[in-house]
């Protein structure tokens, strides 16, 4: 297994084709969907090619989400990872975004945070990131919280596919002032 980060209770690696099934029980789950903009997926081909676009950032741009693994079951959990947006996006284009998703019984314990963590930690010093972003529905109380107590600070709100928006970011600076002993 190609580890990527590891935390106290995760290991953060590259999605891999045996991942298939649990990304089709996450990408298939309506409550998953409901704050990111997508239809649930109905079948495993639909997640086959999700994978392949994940494989191709890897190699294109040296980063995107990855598979979380809770370290006591070995089971596949969620993605979180950094995103290389090339699209145009509230005036912004070529940045990196924070982003996560969980299969809902592992909602609420924590995972997100723990994830985002040190995935700001690796886009500053191992990208060199000069910030980072990341948006989450307005209603999605949820994703807003993980992403205050990482340390990203709400910008502005922002209309993105029909819907409102916030914006979150994080400067390198801001996360060097934020470190302990720096």
């Amino acid at each position: 297994m190609n580890i990527k980060l590891e935390t106290k209770r995760l290991i953060l690696r590259e999605v891999l084709s045996t991942d298939i099934d649990k990304l089709f029980e996450l990408d298939s789950n309506p409550n998953v969907q409901k704050y990111v903009g997508n239809i649930p997926v109905k079948d495993k081909t639909e997640v086959e090619k999700l994978i392949q676009n994940l494989q191709q950032q890897y190699v294109e741009n040296g980063i995107a989400r990855w598979a979380v693994i809770e370290k006591e079951t070995g089971e596949l959990i969620g993605w979180s990872g950094i995103k290389l947006i090339k699209e145009p996006m509230n005036n912004h284009n070529n940045f990196y975004e924070l982003g996560y998703r969980f299969i809902e019984r592992y909602w609420g314990k924590g995972f997100a945070t723990e994830t985002t963590i040190p995935l700001v930690e690796y886009a500053f010093e191992n990208l060199k990131a000069e910030n980072i972003y990341a948006i989450c529905d307005v209603e999605n109380i949820g994703s807003k919280n993980v992403l205050e107590k990482t340390g990203l600070k709400l910008i502005e709100t922002f209309n993105h596919q029909d819907k409102e928006h916030n914006w979150f970011k994080m400067t390198q600076s801001e996360w060097k002032n934020k470190k302990p002993n720096s």
